[in-house]
């Protein structure tokens, strides 16, 4: 790949908050119509690299050069203006606004001293048209999918005559057709010359869309490469700095353990369990110390049945049997009170509160399952949390630090260490390790596996099967919103799951597999 001068260029750049050194003489570069992807596992200084390049944070020491002239951007503003536009994980839109003024927001042509309103519309139907992406700037953003309004928050990028375009984990929460819709409006943005810094931890993403990589460890560049010279192998080793065995280790303790549940009764049973417009009734046994993977497609049906399951959306038919008897689940609380406890894919919205400190955070379930008026004594808290950063390497090992300050892998780990903290008998998981880096994932499979191996009963929930696989004894299949199948993890293989799902899709539901069951 011929060389050219880089649009933007970080040399020696240094940045440190207390007690951490988030950033230790990095260089970086992006060019014109290549799209760069920064790869490093959580707290590897992803995020304060790009705060740097967006004006959010001036480094302590080294140089930003944008088209080789040096710049210290104060703020956002002058970034933008500088033409580094960023996309992030969260869609930063307002969903009761329509694509047009989401596109236009602030900068909405005027006429007379008041917004034109058509010219509006029509500039955002170019911006549109140049992605060449078919949507009504007149609708409602909220109306659309997340993918679209992903789209859209692009098409709003590309308004400021972007030359360098920042995508933060845009796919973690896309179907495989919406995931391709977004690369081929990546690549058009890639043949006009636009520069594109791409986030995720997808390795398949990553090198299907990538030209360059550059990998971050501990706050320090350990290199950058071309990415048809870097083995996947490698750029695992790189990131991690060690190979990663453990994988290996997990899916070889969860097949050693095959043998099935060994209670006679199940520690919780969903007979019929349904809901009006979330999910089919379905039945589903979970033993004790058992792993189940619920697999299926976005929209399958697997975050309903979780949260039917923890108390947090009411059934409408069917119903929740603890140990062999009936429970009414009105609330999650209700559902701690039998000892389940649910962790939301939503981490931000439903998970970690990023204005409380982590001791803080921990405390929150512990504290609601005691009641509010027994406050826990602040030792124990002190060696509750102190015992939990150690266990769950949470890093920075900082009880007063804010949770918000946080990588999203450590994040996950103090939601973790939220509900373990309550000795749940059934966690229920969904999605634990989205959109956290390969080694921070490694320890969390790990801990589920070792928490089935003391008794505890997990429903995990991903959309990445090779993960639901290495950590399931049994892996119930969900399609259309309604369980297909209830499989033991017996030599199953991805296709063999891809295969269920695809089934009978968009044909008679007779066809679908019958459901097989674990016998108590």
């Amino acid at each position: 790949m011929a060389e050219r001068n880089a649009v933007v260029e970080l040399n020696d750049i240094s940045i440190t908050f207390p007690g951490v050194k988030a950033l230790d003489s990095v260089g970086f570069r992006l060019f014109p119509g290549e799209v760069h992807s920064l790869m490093g596992e959580n707290g590897a200084g992803k995020s304060t690299l790009i705060k740097v390049l967006t004006g959010v944070y001036s480094p302590d020491t080294g140089v930003i050069t944008v088209d080789g002239e040096r710049v210290a951007f104060s703020g956002p503003a002058e970034s933008q203006a500088a033409g580094i536009s960023t996309v992030y994980q969260e869609v930063n839109l307002l969903a009761n606004l329509t694509v047009a003024e989401n596109i236009m927001l602030g900068r909405e042509p005027h006429r007379f001293g008041v917004v034109d309103w058509r010219a509006t519309r029509k500039r955002a139907a170019e911006l549109l048209s140049d992605l060449h992406l078919d949507i009504d700037p007149s609708s409602l953003l909220g109306d659309h999918s997340l993918a679209v309004q992903q789209l859209v928050a692009i098409a709003r990028a590309t308004n400021v005559q972007a030359k360098v375009l920042i995508l933060d984990e845009p796919t973690s929460s896309l179907d495989a057709d919406e995931v391709a819709e977004l690369f081929r409006v990546i690549r058009s943005l890639k043949e006009s010359g636009v520069a594109i810094l791409f986030v995720s931890h997808f390795l398949d993403q990553v090198y299907e869309i990538s030209d360059r990589i550059t990998v971050l460890r501990n706050g320090k560049l350990i290199g950058e490469y071309l990415t048809g010279d870097l083995l996947r192998i490698d750029l695992v080793q790189k990131m991690i700095g060690k190979e990663l065995a453990v994988l290996d280790d997990i899916q070889s303790r969860v097949q050693e353990e095959q043998s099935g549940a060994t209670a006679d009764v199940p520690f919780v049973s969903a007979i019929g369990l349904g809901r009006k417009g979330a999910i089919e009734p379905v039945d589903l046994d979970v033993y004790e110390g058992e792993v189940v993977g619920i697999a299926g497609l976005l929209g399958s049906g697997r975050t309903e049945l979780a949260r039917i399951l923890s108390g947090v959306d009411r059934p409408d038919s069917g119903e929740i049997q603890v140990e062999g008897r009936g429970r009414r689940f009105r609330t999650p609380r209700a559902a701690l009170s039998s000892r389940i406890a649910y962790s939301s894919e939503n981490r931000r919205a439903e998970g970690i509160v990023a204005e409380l400190s982590v001791r803080d955070n921990l405390a929150l379930a512990l504290q609601a399952d005691r009641g509010w008026f027994r406050r826990i004594p602040r030792k124990r808290l002190d060696e509750l949390t102190q015992s939990y950063i150690e266990t769950l390497q949470i890093r920075p090992a900082n009880p007063d630090i804010l949770v918000g300050n946080l990588s999203g892998g450590n994040q996950q780990k103090v939601l973790l260490a939220r509900w373990l903290a309550i000795a749940p008998r059934l966690l229920i998981l969904d999605e634990p390790t989205r959109g956290i880096d390969v080694g921070a994932k490694a320890e969390i499979q790990k801990l589920v596996a070792n928490l089935a191996e003391n008794g505890m009963s997990v429903v995990f929930i991903s959309a990445e099967l090779e993960e639901v696989l290495r950590l399931s004894n049994r892996v119930a299949i969900m399609r259309d919103r309604r369980m297909v199948a209830d499989l033991p993890n017996r030599d199953l293989t991805v296709d063999d799951i891809l295969g269920v799902i695809a089934e009978g899709a968009g044909g008679d539901e007779s066809d679908a597999p019958t459901a097989e069951r674990i016998p108590s």
